[in-house]
C-alpha cells in the first residue's frame, strides 16, 4: 500500500483527480466508482474539468436492494446527480435494486465485470472497515452478492433518509474477489470516524473480519487520507 496523507479531504480529493487524469492519459477505459459523501469532492473536480469520458465505461460498486433507480436515495440517482449528468460516459452500469431474480442479477453484473476489467477502482471505507458493502466476515472469494447490512452500516447511512427505518437492510455489492481484480485501487478515507478502520486496514492483520485489510495483498493500492482519518496510525 502507498499511503498519502493530506491536511484536508479536499486536498486529498484533488490528488485523486490527478490520478484520473493520468489514468485517462495512459489509456484507461474502465472505471469502478463509489457513492456516498467521501467521493463528492472528487466528482466535483472531475465535472469541473475538461476530462473526456465519452469512450469510457463506469461500473458502480453497489446499490440498495429494494430501491428503484429513480428513488432519491438510490445510488443510481446519486451518480446521475454528482457525475453522469455532467460528465457523460460511453456506458454506465449499476446493479438493479428492483431485480426480482436475484441470482440472474448477480450473474449479469459478474458478466459485466468479466467483460469490462476495471482499470481504476475508487473505494471508501466503512466505520467497520467494509469496502463496497462487503461487511465483516465476507469471504474473500465472493463476487457480486446480495448483502445483509449490519446495524452499524444502517445507522451510518440513516442520515441520508427520513428515518433509520427507511434505510434498506440489503444491498447488491461487488464482492471482495471482484474488487481485488481491479488493476489499480484508490481508497479514500476522511474524518475521525474512519480512523480506527484505517488503522485496522493498514496496520492490522489481513482478515475477513476487517474486509479492507485484504487490500494489503493487492499489488497496486493507493490510500488517500486526511489528517483526521490518519490520526491513529502509528507510523
Amino acid at each position: 500500500m502507498d499511503i498519502k496523507i493530506f491536511d484536508t479531504a479536499k486536498e486529498a480529493s484533488k490528488e485523486v483527480f490527478h490520478e484520473f487524469e493520468q489514468a485517462l492519459a495512459n489509456g484507461a477505459t474502465t472505471f469502478g466508482l463509489a457513492t456516498g459523501s467521501t467521493p463528492e469532492d472528487l466528482y466535483e473536480y472531475i465535472t469541473a474539468s475538461d476530462l473526456d469520458f465519452s469512450d469510457a465505461t463506469a461500473l458502480n460498486l453497489d446499490e440498495y436492494y429494494g430501491l428503484s433507480a429513480d428513488h432519491p436515495e438510490s445510488y443510481a440517482t446519486f451518480m446521475n446527480k454528482h457525475l453522469f449528468s455532467k460528465k457523460p460516459f460511453k456506458e454506465t452500469f449499476i446493479p438493479n435494486g428492483l431485480a426480482t431474480d436475484v441470482e440472474a442479477e448477480l450473474a449479469r453484473y459478474n458478466t459485466l465485470l468479466d467483460e469490462h476489467p476495471i482499470d481504476l477502482q475508487i473505494l471508501g471505507i466503512g466505520q467497520n472497515a467494509h469496502i463496497g458493502f462487503n461487511e465483516p466476515g465476507s469471504s474473500r472469494e465472493t463476487k457480486t452478492q446480495l448483502v445483509d447490512l449490519t446495524d452499524s452500516t444502517i445507522q451510518a447511512n440513516a442520515r441520508f433518509f427520513d428515518s433509520v427505518e427507511d434505510v434498506p437492510t440489503q444491498a447488491f455489492s461487488m464482492g471482495l474477489a471482484s474488487i481485488m481484480q481491479s488493476k489499480h485501487i484508490l481508497l479514500l478515507a476522511f474524518g475521525e470516524s474512519k480512523a480506527q478502520a484505517v488503522k485496522d486496514m493498514i496496520e492490522g492483520p489481513v482478515t475477513e473480519d476487517v474486509p479492507a485489510s485484504l487490500l494489503q495483498e493487492h499489488p497496486n493500492v493507493t490510500v488517500y487520507l486526511d489528517s483526521a482519518a490518519a490520526s491513529l496510525l502509528s507510523k
